[in-house]
């Protein structure tokens, strides 16, 4: 899939987060969405940037924004996640790649000259009518809430 723009209408989702429950992208029309994808729960790229969101929750929410992170992982390694690091926004579970792939951050990474499949560390800036404000791919762990902050 192309990777999304700014103005174009965020794919619809429906996913469990880390307590089981099911969450989707229309629960939030009329707030702001920062939705962030990470590869893999707890290691440490992913516990930087998530916790860089869960240190702006309170800031973002006076500001009318929900944070939303979305992962490979199953719930249940999701909430393990959220518990160590006490993060307290929900956590998307996407065992299938099914989201990541229709917002363009599954695909084809390499490390040590090695090829494999996995996600596209990425953000998404999304309004309240579902329209993406600014997409930033392969997104340094450290530089996603920093790019929402220079927007608003």
């Amino acid at each position: 899939m192309a990777q999304l723009k700014s103005g174009d209408t965020a794919p619809a989702f429906a996913l469990k987060d880390q307590n089981g429950a099911d969450k989707r992208l229309s629960d939030f029309a009329g707030k702001k969405v920062l939705l962030y994808f990470y590869p893999k729960a707890d290691t440490p790229g992913c516990t930087t940037q998530s916790c860089s969101v869960r240190d702006s929750l309170s800031e973002l929410s006076q500001k009318g924004i929900v944070a939303l992170g979305i992962s490979p992982d199953l719930p249940e390694k999701q909430t393990k996640f959220d518990k160590k690091h006490g993060l307290g926004f929900p956590l998307l579970s996407d065992p299938d790649h099914a989201v990541a792939k229709k917002y363009g951050v599954w695909g084809e990474k390499s490390m040590y000259e090695k090829k494999y499949m996995g996600i596209n560390r990425s953000s998404f800036f999304i309004d309240e009518t579902g329209a993406i404000i600014q997409a930033w791919y392969k997104v340094a762990p450290k530089d996603t809430v920093p790019n929402v902050m220079k927007i608003i």
